[in-house]
């Protein structure tokens, strides 16, 4: 039997199909019942005796990873694995996999449905409607105005084909331009300050690195235009928050939304206090159809390792 530790709070939820699959593998299972992710100093009694972790967005650091002696896995319920010491990983022989293409369109929704939102200021006109006071606030169109899309992987391409039914003009910045992409859907390729300077709405789909920390700091603000929405779904630390919420407050920028944030969730963070600012609580993945692809998946790159089998999302 395989001591397996699920920290991932969705996983199974919706459906059991994930943990039926664990168990009819050998997994001896134990999921944990929590609020919010783990720090190190609360995973690492957790996890003492695991062979394999289906982990959420907890803090897998060097003191975790070396005080489990039996963990062989880390197999990450998402397509984020920053949370993560991979040198660490690799340092103690455990594999870290992911589950990527699992919640690309969930996540690309979400970043549709925060665009127009924002755009719109559907949030501040439901409290005014459920206050009784019926006060409207305009709202801007996103049809045929430019979308600046930061991150052209499987989200960020899925966000550009959503954006195509709004006849937006595309813009985008990568490291790694895909140009039979941008041919196929017409997206242009810039620079990030033409992109920041040009773009009415931003959404943000990069993955959270030395290179992107704070890739939208003050300096990024000031460049962007004072009607401009920002929406991020990849990870908190891409925005420098202090910036956002000067910027929000000046009105330096007309809106924005996260899904994620430094600290997830955000408690205390004064952005909660502004009404241009939508806050949603990490949702991108979390609908049944991406909750059920990333159970399967992340079960099925846990037992694969266990059992020594190639596993193809394998990171380390």
């Amino acid at each position: 039997m395989f001591n397996v530790v699920i920290t991932a709070r969705s996983f199974g939820q919706s459906n059991p199909e994930p943990i039926k699959f664990l168990e009819a593998n050998g997994c001896k299972i134990e999921k944990l019942k929590i609020a919010n992710p783990l720090s190190a100093s609360e995973l690492q009694p957790l996890i003492a005796e695991a062979d394999g972790i289906i982990a959420g967005l907890d803090q897998y650091d060097a003191s975790v990873i070396e005080s489990a002696k039996n963990l062989k896995v880390i197999s990450r319920y998402g397509v984020g694995y920053d949370k993560v010491d991979l040198a660490a990983a690799k340092r103690n022989g455990v594999a870290v996999t992911f589950t990527p293409g699992t919640n690309e369109n969930s996540v690309a929704d979400l970043a549709m449905t925060l665009l127009l939102s924002s755009s719109r200021n559907i949030v501040a006109m439901d409290k005014h409607v459920k206050n009784g006071s019926g006060t409207r606030v305009i709202g801007g169109e996103m049809w045929k105005k430019t979308l600046g899309i930061i991150g052209t992987g499987r989200i960020g391409k899925g966000v550009a084909r959503r954006a195509k039914g709004f006849s937006m003009r595309l813009l985008a910045f990568d490291a790694f331009p895909d140009a039979a992409f941008a041919q196929e859907t017409g997206l242009a390729y810039c620079s990030l300050d033409t992109l920041l300077r040009e773009s009415d709405f931003i959404s943000i789909h990069c993955p959270l690195t030395d290179d992107t920390r704070s890739l939208i700091d003050a300096a990024a603000f000031a460049k962007m235009r004072p009607t401009a929405v920002l929406v991020n779904t990849a990870r908190g630390g891409i925005v420098d928050e202090e910036a956002l919420y000067d910027a929000l407050t000046r009105k330096a920028i007309a809106a924005a939304a996260l899904d994620v944030t430094v600290q997830d969730p955000p408690t205390g963070s004064p952005l909660l206090g502004l009404d241009n600012c939508i806050m949603t609580p990490h949702i991108g993945g979390y609908t049944s159809d991406a909750v059920l692809n990333m159970g399967n998946l992340a079960a099925k790159n846990l037992v694969a390792v266990l059992k020594g089998e190639p596993c193809e999302f394998r990171v380390v």
